[in-house]
């Protein structure tokens, strides 16, 4: 079983922090730790980041979709935008490989947030057609934290 969730928002800077928001409330009532949780947050706002930045002229009004697929042992999100694409794999090979063992300073300008992005999530796949996905999935680990039962309380309270 699984809910999903859907937002659109204007491609402007000052809207990723509201998904940062919505992020921080689906994955603390999932249970995810702490740790996971900004992981999540900040996977998702580099997304954003370069969807925001990239994907539109100057001055056009475009948009980004965003959808979380809720399931019990893990959480799928996608990041759309329909601006100019871009090709992943060749963008990967032009900065260069990277590893776990790679240090920030190692990496070449514009490739931290692709470099982040595969580093704090499970899986991830991008594509490019009529603008870029990214989606991402994160899974639970076996340390959830168990954010219900404060709501349930206080709600029955």
């Amino acid at each position: 079983m699984m809910d999903y969730i859907e937002m659109k928002i204007p491609a402007k800077p000052e809207y990723v922090g509201v998904i940062r928001l919505t992020l921080s409330g689906i994955t603390s009532r999932m249970g995810f730790t702490y740790e996971e949780i900004e992981d999540i947050k900040i996977a998702v706002s580099e997304a954003c980041t370069n969807a925001v930045q990239h994907a539109y002229c100057e001055g056009d009004d475009g948009e980004v979709v965003l959808g979380f697929g809720i399931y019990e042992d893990k959480l799928e999100i996608m990041v759309t935008d329909y601006g100019k694409s871009f090709n992943f794999t060749k963008k990967k090979q032009e900065l260069g490989p990277y590893t776990e063992t790679s240090t920030v300073e190692q990496l070449t300008e514009g490739g931290l947030g692709l470099y982040l992005i595969e580093t704090l999530m499970d899986e991830v796949v991008v594509t490019n057609h009529s603008g870029v996905t990214v989606f991402m999935v994160k899974y639970l680990s076996g340390e959830r934290e168990n954010h219900d039962t404060t709501i349930a309380n206080h709600e029955a309270n």
